[in-house]
């Protein structure tokens, strides 16, 4: 991980902007912002290793949104910013082929390999290969905060208690607080929808698989050059942070099932993140006292898809 450091301003200025938040969303706003000219000064109460963001399974897409909607425009810029990232040493990103299934039959989706029925695994009657990014996100959360700081951006590990005390300090404030957003703003439609993984060696593995729908609990596995994230689950309003046993053996039993050479694959740990759930994500800019604001958090468990795309939106409200 970067070293956390003091930002005392260039040559004794305050910065442009503070952004509040070192998970995917806030570094990645503040790399461009820091590379468009800002003086950027990023607060945070947790370092970005120790952020939701650093256990997300982190497969970037795929995209079924409407071409108008939103979250569509935002996931497309993700895809290609990851596809274009996936040829840069260091950046912890790789593209990988996969197949996406269901246990229920469905038409063909336009555009999209279907896979053969003796490549559908017992119980599923449909899925598609896709090719996407797959990134290893504590090489890319290290590599962000490496070219915050090259482009002179600054990191405090700091509690944030009050956005309008933040406002005092900087003329642009960005609030990518996530969770945090619902104390911080407060914002009580901001909810955690509880995920857990199991972390193994990997056996040599090199396609990912996920099932759908996302139910409470259903199968996927991602592949890293040295080590396997099996998942996955979700539980609304759970805020527990220690692994459930119980709910590892039974993915570790769904994955070996899918994917028999994982069965003798050594466990390396066992990992829980809070995803940051609301009812839309929120992007929009406020005045609080003479500062400008923009908010943007809530992303659920798209956050790395759609980072990029909502950077590039929040960085042209500012």
């Amino acid at each position: 991980m970067s070293e956390v450091s003091h930002w005392s301003g260039r040559m004794g200025k305050r910065p442009d902007v503070i952004v509040v938040g070192a998970g995917v969303i806030g570094l990645t706003l503040g790399v461009c912002l820091a590379e468009q000219g800002w003086r950027v000064q990023l607060r945070t109460r947790s370092a970005p290793a120790a952020t939701t963001s650093a256990v997300a399974s982190a497969m970037v897409g795929p995209n079924f949104a409407p071409r108008d909607d939103p979250v569509g425009i935002w996931a497309r810029v993700g895809i290609e910013e990851f596809t274009a990232l996936a040829g840069v040493a260091g950046s912890g990103v790789a593209l990988r082929r996969g197949r996406l299934v269901s246990r229920r039959a469905g038409l063909p989706l336009p555009g999209r390999q279907p896979c053969s029925a003796a490549e559908l695994p017992a119980g599923f009657a449909a899925g598609f290969w896709e090719k996407l990014p797959l990134v290893d996100m504590p090489l890319y959360l290290d590599y962000l905060a490496q070219r915050l700081a090259v482009a002179g951006g600054r990191m405090e590990q700091a509690e944030v208690d009050s956005l309008t005390e933040l406002a005092e300090q900087a003329p642009v404030i960005a609030n990518c607080t996530g969770l945090g957003a619902r104390e911080l703003v407060p914002d009580p439609s901001v909810r955690p929808v509880r995920g857990q993984q199991v972390i193994v060696d990997n056996p040599g593995l090199e396609e990912f698989f996920i099932s759908a729908p996302f139910e409470p609990a259903w199968t996927a596995y991602w592949p890293y050059p040295d080590h396997v994230i099996l998942g996955s689950s979700q539980a609304e309003d759970d805020e527990r942070m220690e692994p459930d046993p119980a709910l590892s053996e039974d993915i570790l039993r769904r994955c070996i099932e899918v994917e028999p050479r994982l069965r003798h694959a050594r466990v390396r740990g066992h990992q829980v993140g809070l995803r940051p759930v609301r009812p839309s994500v929120r992007l929009e800019a406020e005045h609080i006292g003479d500062a400008r604001c923009v908010h943007n958090y809530g992303h659920g468990g798209s956050g790395v898809t759609l980072s990029w795309g909502c950077a590039r939106e929040a960085a042209a409200l500012l």
